[in-house]
């Protein structure tokens, strides 16, 4: 099936030539220019993918975010200025999937939007599909679960909500555990296509599961820091 792409910025010039961008390979494209009118429609309809603008008035993509992760975890990627360092960290901390910072190629982010969802797709099999031979069955590391199937994270048996870049960066960490893994190869893991990220991307990533972990577990320390290095996961 096609996917559905939405588009949420005030910029009118940005949101034609993305969408038609977006639309020449493939996409079907629905395009707001505020974030209150997209709100209901995201929440009511969801597509497959949104992209939303940081700075915009009446509701922010921020704001945007935070109240549609109350009720959807479809994937976002954040359009930022250059110099809104602030404003990415803080994205991804609340459920972003990714950014991408203006001025953009459009190339680079249809290039982002295929990779996520790609890993959607893999991440979410369609209910009432029979289960595929040999398909990666559950990950278990002491007190973690991982359902790579169904997408489907677990500490002390409790569910923990992961976007789809949290699910595979955990989860390679978590097939090895004890071994050192540096950015670049977590950056592999999550971000395909010859798609660039720097090491902050990862980084607030990392941040951003440790977070959710400890509000389940404040003891939570599995996720390990080597400085210099990279991150081991550890099941001890």
């Amino acid at each position: 099936m096609t996917a559905s792409i939405a588009l949420v910025d005030d910029d009118r010039n940005i949101l034609t030539s993305v969408s038609i961008a977006l639309q020449t390979e493939g996409f079907l494209t629905r395009v707001y220019s505020d974030g209150e009118t997209a709100l209901k429609a995201l929440v009511d309809n969801p597509p497959d993918l949104a992209i939303f603008d940081i700075k915009m008035p009446r509701m922010d993509g921020l704001e945007l975010l935070r109240r549609l992760r109350e009720k959807s975890q479809i994937p976002v990627i954040f359009l930022t200025s250059k110099d809104d360092e602030l404003d990415e960290a803080l994205g991804l901390a609340m459920g972003a999937d990714d950014y991408i910072a203006k001025p953009f190629s459009q190339r680079l982010l249809i290039a982002r939007i295929r990779a996520i969802l790609r890993r959607s797709e893999s991440a979410q099999p369609s209910s009432g599909e029979p289960e595929i031979e040999g398909a990666t069955g559950p990950i278990v590391r002491g007190r973690l679960t991982m359902d790579p199937a169904r997408h489907r994270t677990f500490w002390n048996d409790r569910p923990v909500t992961l976007t789809v870049t949290e699910f595979m960066i955990l989860e390679t960490l978590a097939q090895r555990p004890g071994i050192v893994k540096t950015r670049n190869q977590l950056m592999d893991a999550a971000y395909q296509d010859d798609i660039y990220v720097d090491d902050r991307t990862i980084d607030s990533h990392i941040k951003r599961l440790r977070r959710k972990f400890r509000e389940i577990d404040d003891s939570f320390d599995a996720i390990e820091t080597l400085y210099g290095a990279g991150y081991r996961f550890s099941d001890e």
